[in-house]
Formats: C-alpha cells, sequence, structure tokens
C-alpha cells in the first residue's frame, strides 16, 4: 500500500515527534537531582510513554522524507535544512536526554575555570552541586576530551558562573552550533564525492540520531564532527592554504574528542589528489597540526596532560562489542577458577583497538580513491571495536557514509542501523528496568498505532472526491 506523503506533512510530523520528545523529558529527561521524579510515578511513566512516541512520530517522518528525497522532486537542500530547525526547536529548551554527560562537561568545565587539574582528578574534586549532577560512576574519573572542548567549556563556566540551567542552555547552543557545521559541510562533501546532497543532508544531519543525541542529549560529539567535516571540506580547496586549513579544522576537532584525528591522512589525501605533491602535503599537514594543538593546549591552559587521559577508563559494564565478549569470558575463567579472569576485560579491549587498527588500514588501502568514504568506514570501525560504545558513537561515521556512500543500498543499510539505535536508550540515560521497558515499548506502539490510524484516515475515500 502506497501512502501520499508531502514535505509539509513530513516537517509537521517530525515537529510533533520532537514536541512529545521534550515534553516527555520534562518527567522523564536526565534532570537535574533534584528535579527527578521517581521511576514509579505517574508522571515519570507517561513522561517514559510520551518520549518513545515521540521517537516513533520522529523517524517515522524522517523515513517519508526519505522517500521524498529518493522520489522524482526531492525537496532542496534549502527545504531540508528548514525541516532541521524546525524539528529541532521543541529540543532547545528542554531538558537533557538520554545521557548525563552534559552534566559532566559542566563539572569539567568549571574544574578548568577554576585551574584544577580535570587530567588528574575527576567531578568529585570539585564538589558542589554540579558535581553531584554529574552520573555516579563519572565523579572519580579524569576528562577524556581535549583542550579545546574543555577552553569552550570553561570560557562557559565563566560566562554562567556555574549555574546549572543557564550552563545546560549553553552547552545545548554549542551543540545546536556543531549540527549546523555539520549541515554546512555534508553537501559540499557530497558534491565533492560525487553523491546526492540532499540525501546526505536527509542521512546525516535530519538522521534521528543527530536530533535524540547531539541536539536533546548535548554532546559534544556535534561540535567534533561539524569541524571534522569542515576540515574536509577546505582540504578540497584549489588554493594554496587549504592543506593547512583543513589539518587545523581537523585537529581541532580531535582536541574536541580524539577519534577525529583520523581526518588527518584524509586531508593528506586529499591534497595529494588536488596536485599535491606528497611529501610538501605530509609536512603542511603535520605542521600546521602541530602549531594547533600547542595553541589550543595553551590557550587552555590544561597542560599537555590530556595525551595520558587518552587512556581514561571506560565502564566495565558498557555494551560495547569487547566489553561483552571481555565480561563473558571472565565468566567463564571464573567459574573454571583461573586467576586470569580479570584480565578478560583488558585483554579483549587490546584486541578490539589491534582489530581497529588493522580495519582501518585495510580500508584506507581498499578505498584510496574515496578517501571521505574511507574515513567513514573507519570511524564506524572504531566505533564498534572500541572499549565502549554509546548510540550516537555510529554518527562518527554515519556522517561521512552520508557525505560519500557510493550508493543507494549503504544508505539504506545505514538508515536502518539509525532507526535500531534511536530506541536504544532510555530518555533519563540510566539502565532499564522491566517496567521502564514496558513503558517504552507501550510508547513505540501507541506511535506505530496512532501512525496507522492516520495513514488509513489519509488514504479512505472524500465523498464526492474521485477515487
Amino acid at each position: 500500500m502506497a501512502f501520499p506523503v508531502d514535505l509539509r506533512h513530513c516537517q509537521a510530523l517530525g515537529l510533533a515527534g520532537t514536541a512529545f520528545l521534550a515534553l516527555g523529558g520534562e518527567t522523564a529527561g536526565a534532570l537535574p537531582v533534584r528535579e527527578l521524579w521517581a521511576p514509579a510515578s505517574v508522571h515519570a511513566a507517561l513522561g517514559l510513554v510520551g518520549v518513545y512516541f515521540g521517537i516513533v512520530l520522529l523517524t517515522a517522518a524522517w523515513l517519508f522524507l526519505g522517500r521524498l528525497v529518493r522520489g522524482p522532486r526531492p525537496p532542496t537542500p534549502r527545504a531540508l535544512l528548514l525541516a532541521l530547525a524546525l524539528w529541532a526547536a521543541p529540543l532547545l529548551l528542554a531538558p537533557p536526554l538520554f545521557s548525563r554527560d552534559v552534566y559532566s562537561y559542566l563539572a569539567q568545565g568549571a574544574m578548568a575555570d577554576a585551574h584544577m587539574d580535570v587530567y588528574t582528578h575527576g567531578p568529585d574534586r570539585l564538589g558542589g552541586p554540579l558535581a553531584d549532577e554529574v552520573a555516579p560512576m563519572w565523579r572519580h574519573t579524569a576528562a577524556p576530551y581535549g583542550p579545546a572542548f574543555l577552553a569552550l567549556a570553561s570560557a562557559l563556566s565563566g560566562l554562567t558562573h556555574g549555574e546549572i540551567p543557564a550552563g545546560l542552555l549553553g552547552m545545548r547552543l554549542v551543540a545546536l552550533a556543531g549540527v549546523a557545521l555539520m549541515a554546512v559541510a555534508l553537501p559540499r562533501l557530497a558534491r565533492h564525492s560525487g553523491a546526492d546532497p540532499a540525501a546526505a543532508l536527509w542521512l546525516g544531519a535530519l538522521n534521528p540520531l543527530v536530533l535524540l543525541h547531539l541536539v536533546a542529549g548535548a554532546h559534544n560529539d556535534a561540535l567534533m564532527l561539524g569541524l571534522l567535516g569542515l576540515g574536509l571540506v577546505a582540504a578540497h580547496g584549489s588554493r594554496p592554504a587549504a592543506g593547512a586549513a583543513g589539518a587545523v579544522l581537523v585537529t581541532l576537532a580531535a582536541l574536541v574528542k580524539v577519534p577525529a584525528v583520523l581526518g588527518l591522512p584524509v586531508v593528506v589525501a586529499l591534497r595529494i589528489r588536488s596536485g599535491d605533491r606528497p611529501l610538501p602535503a605530509v609536512l603542511t599537514t603535520a605542521a600546521a597540526s602541530a602549531a594547533t594543538t600547542v595553541a589550543a593546549t595553551a590557550v587552555a591552559g590544561t597542560g599537555y596532560g590530556w595525551i595520558g587521559a587518552l587512556g581514561t577508563p571506560v565502564s566495565p559494564h558498557n555494551w560495547a562489542l569487547t566489553s561483552l565478549l571481555g565480561r563473558a569470558t571472565g565468566a567463564l575463567l571464573t567459574r573454571l577458577d583461573s586467576g586470569l579472569a580479570p584480565l578478560a576485560v583488558p585483554a579483549w579491549h587490546l584486541l578490539g583497538l589491534a582489530a581497529a587498527a588493522v580495519a582501518v588500514l585495510l580500508t584506507g588501502r581498499r578505498l584510496r580513491a574515496r578517501p571521505v568514504y574511507a574515513l567513514g568506514l573507519s570511524l564506524l570501525a572504531v566505533a564498534v571495536l572500541g572499549p565502549a560504545i554509546r548510540p550516537w558513537y555510529a554518527l562518527w561515521g554515519l556522517f561521512l557514509v552520508a557525505a560519500a556512500a557510493p550508493g543507494t543500498p549503504v544508505r539504506h543499510r545505514s538508515a536502518a542501523l539509525a532507526g535500531v539505535l534511536a530506541l536504544a536508550v532510555l530518555p533519563g540515560g540510566g539502565p532499564a528496568d522491566p517496567g521502564q521497558l514496558v513503558l517504552a515499548v507501550s510508547g513505540g506502539v501507541l506511535g506505530v498505532v496512532v501512525l496507522w490510524q492516520a495513514l488509513l484516515a489519509a488514504q479512505a475515500p472524500v465523498p464526492g472526491r474521485p477515487a
């Protein structure tokens, strides 16, 4: 059965979805601890149902919009950007959703502003209301972020004087700026890669994961991806300074979160494809990257402790592939009374990192003619095989796959992955109990039923109108 859809209906449906997300988040989101509702309360239950109802509406709007993008009269990139702005608007003032990481950002920014060593101490050293908002497992953990992000977080802390509501709004605006940079970069990267700019925007910027986690969750991955995308766009330029500009932007992205460092070899590859000689391209990229690193570290005032912080431990209970295998191996060794059981998780993490390195090298060699696409697949491999994974980590690779995917089947598989991951985390950011799972499923099913009935009603013949 073919359902009629148009751009305005998609815009309205997605707006309704994010409006329900924002409303449900008022009682079921990652609220400040003093505002948290008991999980068993009616308000929290209704909020959880509302959030998953909204996720279904938003995802449906995105999928319908994808049909239009692949249709005979696809919407223009400008129309897609308008849809993105409409969908993001209700989330601007919503509470944090799906994660409490934004409170860690605020606490680490306050520590940097107070000249505390964020690479040695966790937010517990800061104390006070901000530290209380950080998830317990991270209160004693040093910052894993680079000096570029901490300089920004420190400046925000100074502007907001440590006030939590103002800080949350500030971090959301930073995330929105990152998403805006992503949206600017995507069509340009798509044109350079021979891909469809509208399809790139649809998959890379209007993706539900972007709205749920980068906007609603206010994650700094948005800033990393925005800078990375702009750096790759700059590296395509024809001017002599294009390589240096690309290296500066990609390095700044890596100084927000380190996975973006994989973009530096791609800058070199793009410059060589543009006609630069290999050795000057490598030297220019290395010099610009080193200068940017020194300057950003000096501005942040955090010193070079961030290099050692790259090994910041991850939660042993996360659901990364290597963590799951490590826990299973550890349980087996424990039953066998082996003293090697405590080494199982670290060993699997090392194996995963080694496998990711091999995947990056093989992908780069196999896809030399498509360096941006190769980078997207490499970042997906790092996310999947790394020691920790969150749904929004998939965006590291999906963002660039969206810009440079060689065909429709790749986009279909990427869209399926995004749709599944959109349902993976509860709005409070914590572990789920059976009751919460039932409520989440109920909200999703309610969304499907309402959508189905609305679509059937849209197909029903109207008296006096030809069928």
